[in-house]
C-alpha cells in the first residue's frame, strides 16, 4: 500500500540545502504514496529511521482501516515492536515461594540453619557486639508473638513499631508477623503530630517502643509494649497460635509523603516481599551474603536489607547509629563484619565517594538509587572500588522497594550522560504509556506504569487515591490485575533498558526520601502569618539539592523565619524542612 524509500545523506559532501536539517521527508502521491527520507548519519542510526517510518506506516494503515477512530486510539507500534515492548521485555516470570508468608519462610530457614548467626548489632565505642543465631532470634520472636496475641493481635492487626535500630527491632517485626499482624514502622525522629496521625490512621492496637522514647510519643490509645536491650534473653519460645494469614495478607505499612498534606500509608502484602528477595538476579541473595541494615526502618530499602538476609540464611548487620553515618564508622562496620552487600541513597553514595571512598572497600555489591545517579560519581566509585559491582536500584514504595535494576558496566563509557534504571526485576511488569494509556515507541517519553507480584494492595483509608493511582491492567486478560501509575517520566532505550527523565508532578527525591512539595506547602499555609507558599528544589551547587520555600506574609510585617521553621519541625519530618 505504501512505499517508503530511505536514503542516507552524507552532509560532508557539501549538501548545503539540508545542512541545517538533520532529517527531511519528501512525499509523492503519484503513482503511489512514497516517502523519501534524507537524514544525517552522524545524528541518527538507520534502525532509528526505519523504526520511525514503521510507526508512520502503521498509523496510516490504521487511518484507512478505522477512519472513524479517534487519533489517540489509532495504532502506531508495529506488531513486532508491540510484542517486544509488552511481552518480550516483560517476560519476567520465575518460580519463588509465592504461596508462603514471610514468617513461614523465616521459620523454615531458622530450622535449616539454627546455629548460624542471623543478626549482629556492633558497638562503635568498643569491639564488642550483640548477636543472635537463627534459633535465638526465632525463640525471642515466638515469645513476643505469644504476648502480642494475648493483647489481641491477630490476622492483619496493625502494630506500630517506634524503636531505635537494635536487635529488638528485628525481634519485633518477626514477632508481629508471627502473631498474624502488620508492622507499622514509625521513625522516632518524626515530630509528635506526624506520629499521632499515623497511630490514628492505622488504629494500631499495640505500640512497641523503648522506655527512653516514651516522652517523644504522642498520647495514644494503643497498648504499649516496651522492649529493652536483651529482651527475651534465654527464651525457649512457645509457638504462637496459628493465624489465618496467607501470602495475600498484609505484612507492613510504609508511610510516604502526601500532596494534600496527609502522609499516605502504603499496604504491602507478604507475597510482595518474597517476590523482592527470591528469583531475582539484580544481586546475589543465596545465604552467603552479609547485608548491612542502614536505612531507617520506616524506609522501604530496609525491606531488602532485612529480608534479603534473613529469608536466605544470610547475616544482617545493624548499623549502630541512626541518622547519616560517618564514613569512618561505616568503614569500621564493613571491615569488622565482612559486609558484602549494602544499599545507599544516591546522595549519601555521592558524599561518601567524594569524601572517603575507601570506607566502602570490601563491599562486593553496592546498590544505590532513590534519585537519578550521577555518571561522574559512578566513574569515581569505579576508580576507587575496583572489586565492587555497582547497581542502580529503582522503585516506588508502592511496588516493594525495587521495580527495575541495572548492573552498571565497568568501566562506564565516557559518552554516557545518564545511568539507566535497567529492566524489570523478576515477576514484575513495566509499561511506558502516553496520556491515553497507550504504549509509546522506543525513545519516546511516557509515564512508567508498573505491575506484577510486588504491587501494594492499597493506600490505607484512601480509596479515592487508591483508585486514581492503581488502575486496571489494560494488557492483561485477568480483570483483577492492576498497574501503579508512578508519575515518573521515562523512555525505552533500544536495548530494552529504561532511562529515567524526571517527574510529571511536584514529587521530588531529596537524599533518597520521597517528598510531595504540596505537603510542605500545605503545612506552611496553615501557619498564622503565611498567606501563600510555594516550595521548590534548587541545585545551586551541582549534585546538592535542597528545598527552598517562598512565602507571602498575611501582613506587611516581615515574617519570623525561625518561628516558621520551628512550627514546621512540629509538623514534618526533618528531611522535609526547607533549607531556606
Amino acid at each position: 500500500m505504501f512505499e517508503t524509500l530511505l536514503i542516507l545523506d552524507d552532509l560532508e559532501k557539501g549538501n548545503t540545502v539540508l545542512a541545517n536539517y538533520p532529517i527531511t521527508v519528501s512525499i509523492k502521491v503519484e503513482p503511489a504514496l512514497t516517502f523519501q527520507v534524507r537524514y544525517d548519519r552522524n545524528r541518527f542510526q538507520e534502525t532509528t529511521i526505519a523504526r520511525l517510518f514503521g510507526h508512520l506506516q502503521t498509523l496510516l494503515e490504521g487511518i484507512l482501516n478505522s477512519s472513524n477512530q479517534r487519533l489517540a486510539n489509532l495504532p502506531i507500534l508495529t506488531t513486532a515492536e508491540r510484542h517486544q515492548l509488552l511481552v518480550e521485555w516483560n517476560n519476567t516470570q520465575v518460580d519463588y515461594p509465592s504461596d508462603r508468608t514471610v514468617h513461614q519462610i523465616f521459620a523454615e530457614q531458622a530450622a535449616k540453619t539454627p546455629d548460624k548467626i542471623a543478626v549482629i548489632f556492633p558497638s562503635l565505642a568498643t569491639e564488642s557486639k550483640t548477636s543472635l543465631t537463627y534459633r535465638e532470634l526465632d525463640n525471642r520472636a515466638n515469645m513476643l508473638a505469644c504476648e502480642l496475641q494475648r493483647l489481641g493481635v491477630g490476622a492483619e492487626t496493625f502494630v506500630a513499631l517506634c524503636i531505635e535500630r537494635s536487635i529488638e527491632t528485628i525481634v519485633a517485626i518477626i514477632a508481629i508477623l508471627k502473631a498474624g499482624g502488620v508492622y507499622v514502622p514509625l521513625d522516632p525522629a518524626y515530630p509528635q503530630e506526624r506520629l499521632a496521625f499515623m497511630l490514628e490512621d492505622t488504629q494500631a492496637r499495640v505500640l512497641i517502643t523503648q522506655t527512653h522514647l516514651r516522652d517523644r510519643l504522642p498520647p495514644t490509645q494503643s497498648h504499649i509494649v516496651y522492649l529493652e536491650a536483651n529482651w527475651g534473653e534465654g527464651a525457649l519460645g512457645s509457638i504462637p497460635e496459628a493465624t489465618s494469614v496467607n501470602s495475600d495478607s498484609l505484612a507492613y505499612i510504609n508511610y510516604t509523603s502526601g500532596s494534600t498534606g496527609r502522609p499516605k500509608g502504603v499496604a504491602i502484602p507478604h507475597r510482595a516481599v518474597a517476590r523482592l528477595v527470591f528469583g531475582n538476579n539484580f544481586t546475589d541473595l543465596d545465604g552467603k551474603q552479609t547485608l548491612l541494615q542502614l536505612a531507617p526502618i520506616s524506609f522501604d530499602a530496609a525491606t531488602l536489607e532485612i529480608w534479603g538476609a534473613l529469608l536466605h540464611g544470610g547475616c544482617c548487620v545493624l548499623f549502630p547509629n541512626d541518622g547519616i553515618p560517618d564514613p569512618q564508622d561505616l568503614r569500621t562496620v564493613i571491615q569488622n563484619h565482612g559486609v558484602t552487600t549494602m544499599w545507599l541513597t544516591a546522595a549519601l553514595f555521592n558524599a561518601i565517594v567524594a569524601e572517603a571512598p575507601e570506607a566502602l572497600s570490601g563491599v562486593k555489591e553496592l546498590l544505590t538509587g532513590g534519585e537519578a545517579l550521577s555518571p561522574s560519581f559512578i566513574r569515581l566509585a569505579q576508580k576507587h572500588l575496583p572489586e565492587t559491582q555497582l547497581i542502580n536500584g529503582y522503585g516506588p514504595t508502592e511496588n516493594t522497594t525495587f521495580t527495575c535494576c541495572y548492573r552498571i558496566p565497568r568501566p562506564l563509557a565516557e559518552l554516557v550522560t545518564s545511568i539507566p534504571i535497567g529492566r524489570p526485576i523478576a515477576n514484575t511488569q513495566v509499561y511506558i504509556l502516553d496520556t491515553h494509556n497507550q504504549p509509546v515507541p522506543i525513545g519516546i517519553l511516557g509515564e512508567l506504569h508498573v505491575g506484577g507480584d510486588g504491587l501494594a494492595r492499597e493506600y490505607i483509608n484512601r480509596p479515592d487515591l487508591t483508585a486514581e493511582k492503581f488502575i486496571t491492567d489494560p494488557f492483561s486478560s485477568d480483570s483483577t490485575k492492576r498497574l501503579y501509575k508512578t508519575g515518573d517520566q521515562v523512555r525505552w532505550l533500544p536495548d530494552g533498558t529504561i532511562e529515567f527523565v524526571g517527574r510529571l508532578d511536584n514529587q521530588v527525591k531529596i537524599r533518597g526520601f520521597r517528598i510531595e512539595l504540596g505537603e510542605i506547602e500545605a503545612a506552611l499555609s496553615q501557619y498564622e502569618t503565611v498567606r501563600d507558599a510555594v516550595v521548590i528544589v534548587r541545585e545551586d551547587i551541582p549534585e546538592n539539592k535542597r528545598l527552598v520555600a517562598y512565602i507571602t506574609p498575611r501582613s506587611q510585617q516581615s515574617p519570623n523565619i525561625n518561628l516558621i521553621k520551628s512550627y514546621l519541625q512540629d509538623q514534618l519530618a526533618d528531611y522535609m524542612i526547607p533549607a531556606a
